[in-house]
């Protein structure tokens, strides 16, 4: 899908691209295209420009909204309408009509003007769809339960590994819950809204409702859990129907069984639903959760989100969800209570977005076989199998293989694996509900119920990758054949951590370590739409924090960690660097402003932690490459990471004050900033060696890169950067928190030649390395190792490099959601092309140059309502060209001078063909 997006374009860009009507289109409302469960009382709209023309700015909008879309066709907007306003905005739009009521539906459309006299049409219809935001819109829904959980045996937080033996297994019943229902009058839409937890699985009339995994997502379950809203319209039908709904654990309840990083309990598994049935004479009714539901044991007989699942078809009650069902012999529900908020999950769901067959397959002793998927992901088996009752057979999902050849757990958790009992009526098949792992291997062993019997028979197995929804936003492509894997491994990476949250890893932890969301942040945002993510981690630290300010370094804080792997400044300072990076990529300034208090209060946290304006505690660069085993920083003192990083929060912390119109605020973290810097420099920099702490790459690099270093001393500074790559070869031993601050620093310089150096290579640990060692997805370690996650994504910053550096697509300094944008291309080494492509807030945004016999050619699409920077590699002397027409220094694309060694053009939007002879 990625690479799709880079194909067309350099398909497409010399014809002619855009309709050639001037049109208003790709319509959202909170991000998303036509959402349900929207719970603010002023969405926020969006819309992209499309033009065949060039320099396209828009200069007014008029929006109208209805309750009724036979309303819009007729130019009515009864809920809104905005008239004419004279303006260029495209994005967060507030809605500023009348009062939008819960669960109702609402239609709009635009139509915008243009900076060359164009009007266009109405664009298409789109819609948007109001959740239930108070408590009294859940219309008496109760939260109901199979059985309920005594107060002494709640555990949450969650105890950190196994918990105490006295506690026993503590597995629990995993519930069928069920209600049937009349329909008497023809049906005009029917919407559910819905939480179970840890997770549940709706179906209407024995069919899934969605294609969902995991729902909802996950929660600090003292505080708040979500709820999902699925459109039901044609599911229901006049007649009798049945809502059927199945619950796993997730991290709400984690048995004390197998493996597991912790063992806790929020509860047992409950659920709450409202379904909303509008009918065609306009009355309205309710199906709402209540004591009049049935509820039975499902046939997951054990589920942890550690520890994997087990399945029991022999248990199966064959249309237990249907009308028909007889369920004399089910017992009422418990009526229970659930967590204090309950907030619609308006990030994208998890789903299965892949599916991986066996490249390979041995037998590694009789009955069991180990299947090798060619791909190390997240995810589940799928396995179809044949046998007799009461036969098994059970999943060992691996990273990495023994040397006999069967499934490796050492390092992701053991034992951890998935089983399922036949029930022994033929072709049988089957895949987890409530749990999944990370896995190239699959270890599948088939065991007889009666050993005087023949093992059941295995007669397919897949495995099915699962993660986030949310479209792919970039691709990238290049001829340097390691780069373009280094790509592919990284994105794996992602991909295989990007639930409900980002994830360390899709096994051993399944954790919301804080410093990866903004590190390796921008690498992510070129890839992917991620701005319901962003918000819905934001919204989980909001949650986290603690009254006297802390952050914690995982969100949701399902377990306390104890130091230092409670707290750090680098993990901590998500809470201020993720919001204003939101804003930045997004535009989003309600985001901004919801999560100034928690920033502010962050800001206050810190300086009580420190001693004379250094803050010397957590976890520091983690995972560098030094002498001995990596973990603990090695090269660089915890304290140079922990208070550069909170110097460059405060320096955003003064332009978000700035932003929110806070003077006060702007002026005390200018000054505290300025105080920090002092006396980081007085501690960490040697006047006389100019260099800082040891010289190692991440203390000179994050200096440089958070403006720490005074200005007459950067170019010594970066000397020294560049001497120490140098006297190791260009080996790196940067680790989690700096590798992103030299890649950002080297760029920034100009030193492209550097990073290509450090990472056009396989000899020395890194991501060659990783990939000279088997490594499909990126890895925990830069060497690789076998004893840590072959699964992880904190590293893979150079996938920022290679769109922002390499390729050259970036938002300029002052840009908003890159609508000031700067195409600054880096040739590099002994590459003939690079291209990629970017589907930003406005719209597309593409490069791709390549060179040869001296010549330089670049390819750029540029979105409508925006406006561009380019810069190409050319003097005075060169001969520059655009579509075939010589640049001079008048026309529309012009140059507006030299300066180290490029040409600079200023071109508004539409597609560009530059070359260049030198």
């Amino acid at each position: 899908m990625k690479r799709s997006i880079a194909v067309c374009f350099f398909l497409c860009i010399a014809a002619a691209g855009f309709p050639q009507a001037f049109t208003a289109d790709g319509l959202r409302c909170e991000y998303k295209q036509d959402p349900q469960g929207i719970e603010t009382p002023h969405p926020q709209l969006g819309w992209q420009l499309r033009s065949a023309g060039r320099n396209v700015l828009q200069t007014a909008y008029r929006i109208l909204v209805a309750d009724d879309p036979a309303l819009l066709q007729r130019g009515t907007g009864n809920m809104w309408d905005s008239r004419k306003i004279v303006s260029g905005a495209s994005l967060q739009v507030p809605y500023q009509g009348k009062a939008l009521l819960p669960a109702k539906k609402y239609f709009w459309k635009v139509m915008v003007w243009d900076n060359h006299g164009n009007t266009s049409a109405w664009s298409n219809t789109a819609s948007w769809q109001m959740g239930l935001p108070e408590a009294k819109d859940w219309a008496q829904a109760q939260w109901i339960a199979y059985d309920v959980i005594h107060d002494t045996a709640i555990i949450a937080p969650h105890v950190h590994l196994n918990g105490k033996k006295s506690w026993g297994t503590r597995r629990n019943v995993l519930p069928l819950l069920r209600k049937r229902f009349t329909i008497q009058k023809p049906i005009k839409s029917a919407t559910a809204f819905i939480c179970g937890l840890g997770h549940f699985e709706l179906s209407i009339n024995g069919e899934k409702a969605g294609d969902h995994f995991l729902d909802p997502g996950w929660t600090d379950y003292r505080k708040q859990a979500l709820y999902v809203v699925f459109d039901l319209t044609h599911r229901l039908r006049q007649g009798d129907n049945a809502i059927g709904v199945m619950l796993g654990n997730g991290f709400f309840y984690i048995p004390g069984q197998r493996y597991r990083k912790m063992t806790g309990a929020y509860g047992l598994p409950k659920m709450i639903m409202r379904t909303v049935i509008e009918y065609t004479d306009g009355t309205v009714e309710d199906i709402v959760s209540d004591q009049s539901w049935k509820t039975a044991a499902s046939p997951v007989i054990f589920s942890s989100i550690f520890g994997g699942e087990d399945y029991d078809a022999g248990l199966e009650q064959p249309a237990w969800n249907t009308s028909t069902f007889d369920d004399s012999r089910w017992r009422p529900v418990m009526a229970t209570t659930g967590p204090a908020a309950l907030d619609a999950q308006t990030a994208d769901p998890v789903k299965v977005m892949e599916k991986f067959r066996p490249v390979a397959k041995q037998q590694v002793k009789p009955g069991t076989w180990v299947f090798d998927l060619g791909q190390n992901f997240s995810g589940i088996p799928a396995l179809t199998v044949r046998g007799n009752k009461g036969d098994t057979v059970r999943i060992y999902g691996a990273e990495l293989i023994n040397d006999d050849g069967t499934a490796n757990q050492r390092a992701t958790g053991s034992p951890s694996y998935f089983t399922y009992i036949l029930k022994g009526s033929g072709q049988e098949t089957w895949q987890p509900r409530f749990s999944y792992t990370g896995f190239r291997y699959l270890e599948v062993r088939c065991l007889p119920a009666d050993s005087h019997q023949r093992a059941p028979q295995l007669i397919d197995i897949e495995g099915w990758h699962v993660r986030n929804a949310t479209a792919a936003a970039g691709s990238f492509a290049c001829s340097n054949p390691l780069f373009n894997r280094i790509d592919t491994l990284i994105d794996w990476a992602v991909k295989s951590n990007m639930v409900s949250l980002f994830t360390d890893c899709p096994h051993r932890e399944k954790l919301g370590w804080l410093e990866q969301t903004y590190l390796m942040g921008s690498s992510v945002h070129y890839g992917y739409d991620i701005a319901l993510l962003n918000r819905k981690m934001i919204a989980d630290m909001m949650q986290a924090q603690y009254p006297d300010g802390r952050i914690p370094e995982i969100v949701p804080e399902f377990t306390a960690f104890t130091p230092p792997f409670d707290e750090s400044p680098e993990w901590g300072s998500a809470a201020i660097i993720l919001p204003w990076y939101h804003y930045q990529w997004y535009g989003d300034k309600q985001t901004l402003t919801e999560s100034y208090d928690m920033m502010k209060r962050y800001v206050r946290y810190l300086q009580g932690r420190a001693t004379d304006n250094i803050l010397s505690h957590g976890l520091g660069d983690w995972y560098d490459l030094g002498p001995n085993r990596p973990g603990f920083p090695q090269m660089t003192k915890a304290g140079v990471t922990a208070t550069a990083t909170w110097y460059y929060a405060l320096t955003i912390m003064e332009q978000v004050a700035k932003l929110l119109g806070k003077p006060a605020d702007e002026k005390e973290y200018r000054q505290q900033a300025a105080t920090v810097k002092t006396s980081f420099n007085q501690r960490f920099f040697d006047p006389q060696r100019l260099q800082y702490d040891s010289a190692s790459q991440t203390a000179n690099a994050i200096a440089l890169f958070t403006g720490l270093a005074e200005p007459q001393h950067r170019a010594a500074v970066l000397s020294a950067l560049v001497q120490d790559l140098h006297s190791r070869n260009y080996a790196l031993t940067a680790g989690d928190i700096g590798f992103r601050y030299v890649l950002r620093t080297l760029e920034q310089a100009g030193r492209n030649d550097v990073i290509f150096a450090m990472n056009n290579r396989d000899d020395v640990p890194g991501y060659g390395y990783q990939l000279k060692n088997g490594a499909t997805a990126l890895t925990e370690s830069w060497q690789a190792l076998p004893v840590v996650s072959n699964n992880h994504f904190m590293l893979g910053h150079l996938m920022e490099w290679f769109y922002s550096g390499l390729v050259g697509i970036r938002a300029a300094g002052d840009a908003v959601a890159f609508n000031k944008i700067i195409i600054d291309p880096g040739p590099v080494g002994n590459m003939d092309w690079a291209r990629a492509a970017f589907q930003s807030p406005y719209g597309l945004i593409a490069s791709g140059w390549k060179k040869q016999d001296g010549l330089f050619e670049l390819e750029v699409e540029i979105p409508a309502n925006t406006t561009a920077v380019i810069y190409l590699p050319a003097t005075s002397a060169s001969v520059i060209t655009e579509s075939g027409r010589l640049l001079r220094t008048t026309g529309s694309v012009r140059i507006h001078g030299f300066e180290n060694g490029k040409a600079r053009i200023r071109v508004g939007s539409g597609q560009y063909h530059f070359s260049v002879k030198n």
